[in-house]
C-alpha cells in the first residue's frame, strides 16, 4: 500500500468527470486500499478517486469514529434522495482547511459495486448521506464550494488564496531552519 499525493483545487482532474470502471481486478483492489490509507493519513471521512488523479468512478468512505465502517463504493450513484435537507459544514481534503455549510438531501439510497463486481445498495443518513452525496459530487467533476451561491463561493475562494498563503509562508519560514 502507498500513499496517494491529493491534488488541491483547482486542479483540472477535480473538475474533471469520472470514467465507469469495468475491470475488478487486482490494480483495482491495490487503487481502493491506497485511497482508504492515504484518507486515513489525511486524516479524511471520504476520498474520491480524482482527487488523487485517477479519472475512475471509485470513492471511500469512513464515517465512525474508530474507523471501522471502511466502504468502498465502485460506479456509485444516488437512486433516490429525500426532500428533507441537512445543512451541514463541509470540508475536503482537496480544499484543505476550507469549511462552508451546504445543504443535501438527509437521506440517499445509493446503488455501487464492491470491489468484485458485484452491485448492492444501501440507505445512508446523516453524515454518511452527505460524506456519500460529496464524494459522488467529486466523480461527476463537482466540488463542494459549486453548490454555494456566487458570493459565498467567492468568499470562499478568497479564504483559500489567505490560507495558502500562510501556508506558503509557514513552509518558508521552516526551509530557512
Amino acid at each position: 500500500m502507498a500513499l496517494l499525493p491529493i491534488l488541491q483545487y483547482p486542479h483540472p482532474a477535480l473538475a474533471a468527470r469520472a470514467e465507469p470502471i469495468t475491470a475488478f481486478d487486482e490494480e483495482l483492489r491495490r487503487l481502493a486500499a491506497d485511497m482508504a490509507e492515504t484518507m486515513y493519513a489525511a486524516p479524511g471521512v471520504g476520498l474520491a478517486a480524482n482527487q488523487v488523479g485517477v479519472l475512475r468512478r471509485i470513492v471511500v468512505v469512513d464515517v465512525t469514529e474508530d474507523k471501522s465502517g471502511l466502504m468502498t463504493l465502485i460506479n456509485p450513484e444516488v437512486v433516490e434522495a429525500s426532500e428533507e435537507l441537512r445543512d451541514c459544514e463541509e470540508g475536503c481534503l482537496s480544499l484543505k482547511g476550507l469549511y462552508e455549510h451546504v445543504k443535501r438531501p438527509d437521506r440517499v439510497r445509493v446503488r455501487a459495486q464492491n470491489l468484485d463486481g458485484e452491485t448492492f445498495e444501501f440507505e445512508a443518513t446523516g453524515l454518511l448521506a452527505t460524506c456519500v452525496q460529496h464524494e459522488i459530487d467529486h466523480l461527476e467533476g463537482v466540488v463542494f464550494i459549486d453548490h454555494l451561491s456566487r458570493l459565498k463561493k467567492d468568499r470562499a475562494a478568497q479564504k483559500l488564496r489567505k490560507l495558502r498563503l500562510n501556508d506558503k509562508k509557514k513552509a518558508e519560514e521552516e526551509a530557512k531552519r
